[in-house]
């Protein structure tokens, strides 16, 4: 049984705290505002899935009062690496993912596989779509961005663009199109397209549960780690 504190109690961290006391976890803290160093002294573990102007601070503040702490909020990952620092000077325990969900992972694991395959065929140009539900506040998803930066290394293109349904990217990029419809959980597609045709990989999440199970399976696996990690190191892939 651990500690949980979780940092982010909206419908994802609800969720996480049900997965949570249904693996005899024991939850000591949830907040959405700022977090109580008090409070959050009382678990062993930390759960955040907030927002993206809050995660930089909620995730620094577990290093500096030495809790583990496993991370699920996409937006702010142009200050990833200053948190690496900061866990690391701190001798602290860390795991970010875009996304915990087993099949995800198992499907990131895809896309690199498809991606090494398909680098050998020139004839086929590579583009993203990822659909989410209206509240979700970042374009393109984590996963997405996990998904191109996947890619990039087995293709001639230097980076990714965000653009509209029917917009090109230029030569250099992977286009990734977001979309934002109601209650659409999660769904990502790879589409490597030629003028003969298509090949496509697709991974359509069908409730939250996924997602939730995944970042208390990573944090049971970090509690007594020191480190920082990813879900390849908790999944053994």
């Amino acid at each position: 049984m651990m500690k949980i504190a979780i940092l982010g109690y909206g419908r994802m961290g609800k969720t996480i705290e049900q997965i949570a006391l249904d693996r005899n976890h024991e939850i000591v803290y949830k907040t959405s505002e700022k977090i109580n160093t008090e409070e959050l002294q009382k678990a062993e573990v930390a759960i955040d899935f907030s927002i993206p102007d809050a995660a930089f601070e909620n995730i620094t503040t577990c290093f500096k009062n030495n809790i583990p702490v496993v991370s699920g909020t996409t937006g702010w990952l142009d200050r990833y690496e200053e948190a690496v620092k900061i866990c690391n000077e701190n001798k602290g325990a860390f795991i970010y993912a875009s996304n915990f969900s087993l099949g995800v992972n198992l499907f990131f694991q895809l896309n690199e596989n498809l991606a090494k395959l398909m680098s050998k065929f020139k004839e086929y140009t590579v583009a993203i779509e990822e659909i989410h539900h209206t509240k979700k506040l970042d374009k393109p998803s984590g996963t997405a961005i996990t998904l191109s930066e996947s890619i990039l290394p087995y293709t001639q293109k230097e980076d990714w663009k965000l653009v509209e349904e029917d917009e090109k990217a230029s030569a250099n990029q992977i286009p990734v199109v977001a979309k934002r419809e109601e209650d659409v959980k999660g769904t990502h597609s790879i589409k490597y397209s030629s003028a003969i045709d298509d090949i496509e990989i697709k991974h359509t999440a069908h409730s939250r549960e996924g997602f939730a199970l995944g970042a208390v399976i990573a944090a049971e696996w970090l509690s007594d780690k020191t480190g920082v990690f990813t879900m390849k190191d908790v999944l053994g892939l």
